[in-house]
């Protein structure tokens, strides 16, 4: 009998699933040309753990990690397994990437500019200030060549990236004074991560990183005197607005900032190629329900903040406009250390200056003259 039958007749019997079927069905045409796809044989099953950066049971962020979880066991007929563990419950949450490096997990979630010490330009994988929108973002690391330099960065550390979620444009932050000048930076210590804190940094403030289980305590003690977190609906949900009077926008350090997933290249080689393909897959499914997520979920919670009595504050012009500079000359420096982030920045101005060209004419024009307010 041959393997189409056996497969068509164990499908009859109930014996496998449908979504086994098909992927066995493909397994056996590619096997026939020559690939190496799974049979009916191959029924091996895995179990990894993933760590993230987030608190455990963080909305939308760790229920992205379940969402992707939950995926690649259906997908997968329950041939793989992924139980998530939340930051500080498997890892500290700022070493999620050192642990799947090092094989204490096979993989886990957070952002690239949390691994800047390890790998400098892993932050252009995140977001860069006065950088690009998430759609140009995504479309830079999808079909723009980021992808590949992504993938060839983290081979170098034993990792393989996957796009993870957005969090679309962020709010600049809380603060416990008003900020109307560049004077009122200096010496203002506050929570800023990636190359918006070196900018924050060289505007004469105190770049401070620490978890976000930490924040709100930090910042009701005056530890620090402001933080950026997400966006409104996060914000609500760490209580920011009970201990920080104002609120402001825009967020000029991270535009768009992508999330990732990132595996053991050692494990993850191990897998076969259908599983493999699921996982890439369902990462794909998943960034992108996070990223509308977020959207949806900001903005029902900005009105919800004005009317407990936050303020929202706009940057001065001549704050934003320091900031501008400062992050040019902080990306000379990076750019000037680190030859592989002046690659990955040479793709990434390359495509963003085509999309701002685009979007020139496009969205920009519909928000300040077409959009019905």
């Amino acid at each position: 009998m041959s393997n189409r039958r056996k497969i068509f007749k164990a499908l009859a019997l109930g014996t496998i699933s449908l979504p086994f079927a098909i992927r066995a069905l493909t397994g056996d045409m590619n096997a026939q040309k020559g690939g190496g796809s799974p049979t009916l044989a191959d029924q091996k099953r895995y179990e990894w753990k993933m760590t993230t950066t987030w608190p455990p049971n963080f909305p939308v962020l760790g229920d992205a990690c379940e969402m992707l979880s939950s995926l690649i066991e259906t997908m997968s007929a329950g041939r793989m397994k992924i139980t998530v563990y939340g930051g500080g419950e498997l890892a500290p949450p700022l070493k999620a990437f050192e642990t799947v490096r090092s094989g204490g997990a096979e993989m886990g979630c957070g952002a690239g500019y949390y691994w800047a010490g390890i790998a400098p330009a892993a932050q252009f994988f995140a977001s860069v200030p006065f950088g690009m929108n998430a759609a140009q973002h995504t479309a830079w690391i999808m079909n723009g060549g980021g992808m590949e330099l992504w993938q060839e960065l983290y081979a170098q550390f034993g990792v393989v990236p996957f796009l993870g979620g957005n969090t679309g444009v962020q709010m600049g932050g809380w603060f416990n004074r008003e900020i109307n000048s560049l004077q009122d930076i200096q010496g203002l210590k506050m929570r800023i991560p990636g190359l918006g804190g070196r900018v924050f940094d060289a505007a004469g403030g105190a770049q401070v990183l620490m978890p976000g289980s930490e924040l709100y305590s930090n910042l009701e003690r005056g530890v620090i005197d402001a933080t950026e977190w997400l966006g409104p609906y996060h914000d609500t949900q760490m209580g920011f607005h009970e201990i920080a009077k104002y609120y402001y926008t825009p967020g000029w350090h991270e535009p768009g900032t992508a999330l990732e997933f990132f595996a053991n290249q050692e494990k993850f080689d191990e897998l076969p190629a259908d599983l493999q393909a699921i996982i890439r897959s369902a990462a794909y499914h998943t960034h992108l329900w996070c990223w509308m997520e977020m959207e949806k979920r900001n903005a029902e919670a900005l009105s919800s903040l004005v009317e407990k009595g936050v303020e929202l504050r706009q940057f001065p012009k001549e704050v934003i406009e320091r900031f501008r500079t400062l992050t040019e000359e902080v990306l000379q420096t990076l750019t000037e250390e680190d030859p592989f982030s002046a690659r990955v920045y040479a793709s990434f101005k390359q495509f963003q200056s085509q999309a701002y060209q685009y979007a020139a004419i496009t969205e920009k024009r519909f928000y300040n003259e077409l959009q019905v307010q």
